[in-house]
């Protein structure tokens, strides 16, 4: 029969330390195989959302402003909208990442796809499709600038989410800081 090894706070101490060093050993090799898929599929997901919300362009071209990145889209030469990068910190599940769409020349939302939520599945994790075209909550099409693209409940003209006023708050919240990035790009 095998001898058990004394409980002493030095082997206790040697056993933690031997468990630890092996668990940080195996989070680092994980880490650094999933780092580089993980990445691809950030970035295809934001291309896919550039797609989504910009009507079809020949040219992008990427800008940095006020700290959110822009995409500009160019058409024949011209440019013809603008995907910008826009993110609350505020809303129900914390951070809200949404890329929106816009027009060059009028400033109209010609779209918006979610990037990052952490909202309540079923309530406010309806952002995706609730402010879209022809839905209740609809902010496409509409220009920031004419129209209060607030939530109702604070004096806007947005239907919130039923259920979902926070989420809502935070997505107008993120469209407004994308409209104000979108007036400073240099054209």
């Amino acid at each position: 029969m095998a001898k058990k090894a004394k409980s002493t706070l030095l082997n206790m101490f040697l056993s933690l330390t031997i468990i630890a060093v092996v668990a940080a050993g195996v989070l680092a090799l994980v880490s650094s195989v999933t780092k580089e898929p993980i990445e691809n599929a950030k970035k295809a997901k934001t291309e896919n959302a550039i797609k989504a919300v910009l009507p079809q362009f020949d040219e992008p071209k990427d800008q940095e402003v006020n700290g959110m990145k822009c995409h500009l889209a160019y058409k024949d030469g011209v440019l013809s909208s603008v995907a910008v990068e826009s993110a609350s910190e505020n809303g129900f599940g914390g951070h809200l990442g949404v890329m929106y769409g816009f027009d060059a020349e009028s400033g109209d939302v010609t779209g918006y796809s979610v990037l990052e939520t952490a909202e309540t599945p079923g309530l406010g994790a309806k952002a995706d499709k609730w402010f879209q075209k022809d839905s209740k909550g609809c902010v496409v099409g509409k220009n920031p600038e004419t129209n209060n693209l607030k939530v109702k409940k604070d004096g806007g003209e947005v239907d919130a989410i039923s259920g979902s006023t926070i989420t809502s708050r935070a997505f107008c919240e993120a469209l407004d800081a994308a409209y104000q990035t979108f007036t400073q790009i240099e054209k």
